[in-house]
């Protein structure tokens, strides 16, 4: 049985590079190493496929060919005065170069999951800088962990032990015995119950416990017993614990992004960080989600100078988050088509965005079944980027990796093929129409 080592697993923002796959006549038969969720990721990437392309014929669909689909796209793009290219999370950075081009050329607007989870993060990044790290620096250096309004037993299972609490590190080199585990929630999660101290925050009061310990941090004390449901003593040893340790990280997750306070609470706990270097080593990073969420916020800010929700309607790019972004879009109901790739917009968004994106014209590409491709006009099938094609991932940290083709997937076009044809024919399409006028 063929082994394939060294495998980067393409379900979350760990990007985990030491998975094992056994292959066998064409198809994943064990992996290892893997969390159960990437490990289902690869076992089942045959199930609930679409397998052909499909036009929307009334309430039916119908089979066509790739070319068909691919046309009917172009059709409904350039038709469009204001179309919305969305999603992006799950697919390569090679396709995400290819889809900025599409969006300059159209005219649209570009955006992806980034704008409903760490979207402030990004944000409040912009606004303070952000005292970042590698996760192999975590790995071998970090003696304090706090887990923020995020839940990795749940969300991101090997994170943990391949990063901060469990691994031996070159200074951390008793694994857990050299390492303190902090956890702040609304909520005893999971990951609660393995921590060394809990402290939970009343909803809703993540910036005022924030807040209150760069005050403490630089005053010794507040004017109160309690904040945020959190004792003074308890943030008074948190403090204590943040200065005296030898390298401390803060990880945080989509609970700080998306309660009260929002970006700001991001911004506070970067200034947090900011503060506690001046006594020791302290860095911060986001939990994030998809396993190339990161590389499409990469890529967009080389190519326009933004990370997400960037209109070109006016001949450049505009950067308004609140107007922008695919959920105010739909919301106003501001677009007027929209292609989604590598994301489920209809599973998560708003009952209302999602009745105006199906009335709207709309093109899916996916490898698998999902609401939103139930609710398209064109359906356009691919392939697995990281099983059945390569390509290129950003992890949380930031560290760019390369995914690897592990099996054949006969019959499909991958998504950078998909979306290099799609700009091909809106070239095409938009070429002669601007014939055609200078014609008249």
């Amino acid at each position: 049985m063929p082994t394939i080592e060294d495998v980067v697993c393409p379900f979350c923002g760990c990007l985990c590079d030491d998975i094992v796959v056994r292959v066998e006549n064409g198809e994943i038969r064990e992996v290892e190493n893997a969390c159960k969720f990437g490990a289902h990721r690869f076992l089942t990437v045959k199930k609930h496929r679409i397998k052909r392309p499909m036009i929307r014929e009334g309430q039916e669909f119908k089979e066509v060919s790739y070319e068909e689909a691919i046309e009917r796209a172009v059709e409904i793009l350039t038709n469009a005065k204001k179309p919305l290219l969305y999603g992006f999370s799950s697919t390569s950075c090679e396709v995400h170069e290819v889809a900025i081009e599409l969006a300059e050329v159209l005219g649209a607007v570009i955006d992806n999951t980034a704008s409903v989870c760490h979207g402030p993060s990004v944000l409040a990044i912009q606004e303070v800088g952000y005292p970042s790290v590698t996760l192999g620096e975590v790995k071998n250096r970090a003696d304090l962990v706090v887990y923020w309004a995020c839940n990795p037993i749940h969300a991101h299972p090997r994170h943990m032990s391949r990063y901060t609490l469990f691994p031996r590190g070159m200074w951390t080199d008793k694994g857990k015995l050299d390492r303190f585990l902090v956890v702040v929630d609304v909520r005893r999660t999971e990951t609660a119950e393995m921590a060394d101290l809990f402290i939970k925050v009343k909803p809703g009061y993540d910036f005022e416990v924030l807040n209150a310990l760069r005050t403490i941090l630089r005053k010794g004390d507040i004017p109160t017993n309690e904040v945020g449901g959190v004792p003074k003593e308890t943030l008074k040893e948190l403090v204590e614990r943040m200065k005296n340790c030898k390298f401390g990280i803060i990880f945080f997750g989509v609970g700080l992004t998306m309660s009260r306070g929002k970006h700001r609470n991001i911004a506070e706990a970067i200034k947090l960080v900011r503060d506690l270097n001046d006594y020791t080593k302290f860095s911060i990073m986001a939990m994030r989600g998809h396993y190339n969420v990161t590389g499409f916020n990469e890529v967009l800010t080389w190519e326009s100078g933004f990370p997400f929700a960037v209109d070109f309607t006016r001949g450049y790019p505009w950067f308004n988050p609140g107007e922008t972004d695919a959920n105010s879009l739909l919301q106003n109901r501001d677009v007027d088509a929209a292609l989604v790739i590598a994301s489920d917009p209809a599973a998560h968004f708003p009952r209302e965005s999602v009745r105006y994106l199906a009335k709207i014209p709309l093109v899916v590409i996916d490898p698998f079944e999902s609401l939103t491709s139930k609710i398209a006009d064109v359906v356009i099938p691919s392939k697995v980027v990281g099983i059945e094609e390569e390509g290129s991932a950003y992890r949380m940290d930031a560290v760019p990796l390369r995914l690897k083709k592990i099996i054949e997937a006969e019959g499909l076009l991958s998504d950078l093929e998909i979306m290099e044809r799609i700009l091909e024919g809106v070239r095409r399409r938009l070429s002669k129409t601007r014939e055609a006028v200078a014609e008249r």
